[in-house]
């Protein structure tokens, strides 16, 4: 498309879970449902729109052995944007990516900064570590470098225990999450287990990504404080390979992610049950591809979450929530169309028949 084209969707534009229109326009890179007067060059593209969907729960910068260049964090990105993913939240990383900010043809992305983790406790690389005492001061420092979020690191295999421990002490993650509310940024935190959960979130968290340690004596607490989980699950499908890779140095450690693996599902689900807000997120980066998005979705209709409020996961409600715009009038136009309806199986996210991203279709 050239600069001044004009680009018209049609079909059904579904503007949220029970709302659609039959057609949409974009004129310089923004939505507009009123047809431009003298609109010429115009491009057609039909079928089921959605907004660009989000991954809340990915790495771009980053593999299995820590920071990447600059060529192949682009390939990252470019398979997200591919698979239909416009919105990312960074979940944490080393590198830095604000170059990304610059380019109209890579997904958008909200930093949360680098992961910060307790000394030894976290895979080498990837985080701050460090020591209880400095979290409120690197807590600000990533704040400050992030777009609103921090990414924590609650727990992780404590060699000397032989299994998942909490990284912090409560007083501790008291004083750093609300030192980054007072700078403006929400806090996430990485948890496989039960044992950090009650003091995150009764120090304020925001979110917890993956969740797996999600019991039924907690999940009231989580929906009382309205806290968000990101359960990444097609990354804990990868717990069984982990224990067994693990099994004859940290017998407990293998023997708790075999459980966490097991009642999955039902966690997700009892959360879901109980108003805990839900969203899509992959954990590409480390040692996931990128592009799994509509894998990730279709894990939560697995898990038993009804399909219309999967998708929103990933598209209505996701960017509510991180606090970006769908379908709207004049909104970036960044939208994904699909042949056939996305909310009667969500499986066709897997096949986008077009995306556009800041006006343009990709490809």
């Amino acid at each position: 498309m050239s600069e001044h084209a004009v680009l018209h969707v049609k079909g059904r534009i579904l503007v949220g879970p029970d709302e659609a229109r039959d057609e949409l326009w974009v004129v310089g890179g923004r939505i507009s449902y009123d047809r431009p007067a003298g609109a010429r060059d115009v491009r057609t593209v039909e079928g089921w729109a959605l907004p660009g969907l989000v991954d809340a729960h990915c790495h771009v910068g980053l593999d299995a052995h820590g920071a990447v260049p600059a060529e192949e964090a682009e390939k990252q990105a470019l398979t997200d944007r591919e698979a239909g993913t416009l919105l990312i939240r960074d979940a944490g990383s080393p590198s830095d990516t604000r170059w990304v900010d610059d380019r109209e043809d890579l997904p958008k992305i909200i930093r949360a900064g680098r992961h910060i983790a307790r000394t030894r406790r976290y895979i080498r690389n990837y985080a701050h570590e460090i020591e209880p005492g400095d979290l409120v001061a690197y807590v600000a420092r990533e704040a400050r470098r992030g777009d609103g979020w921090v990414k924590l690191v609650g727990d992780w295999i404590d060699r000397e225990a032989g299994d998942l421990t909490a990284c912090w002490p409560r007083g501790a993650v008291e004083e750093a999450i609300a030192e980054a509310h007072r700078l403006g940024a929400r806090v996430t935190a990485h948890c496989f287990a039960t044992d950090s959960l009650r003091d995150l979130v009764e120090a304020g968290i925001d979110c917890i990504e993956h969740a797996t340690g999600l019991t039924e004596d907690l999940i009231p607490l989580f929906a009382e404080r309205g806290v968000a989980i990101v359960p990444t699950l097609v990354n804990i499908a990868t717990f069984p390979r982990l224990a067994a890779g693990g099994e004859s140095k940290f017998p407990r450690w293998s023997a708790h992610m075999r459980r966490l693996h097991e009642r999955r599902y039902d966690t997700v689900r009892g959360a879901y049950d109980a108003g805990i807000p839900v969203y899509v997120g992959t954990d590409a980066g480390g040692s996931l591809p990128h592009g799994l998005v509509a894998e990730e979705v279709a894990e939560l209709v697995t898990a038993g979450i009804p399909p219309l409020d999967a998708l929103a996961a990933t598209a209505w409600s996701a960017r509510a929530w991180l606090g970006r715009p769908g379908l709207e009038e004049g909104a970036p136009a960044d939208l994904v169309v699909y042949g056939s309806d996305p909310r009667a199986d969500v499986r066709v996210l897997a096949a986008p028949r077009r995306v556009v991203l800041n006006g343009r279709v990709t490809g």
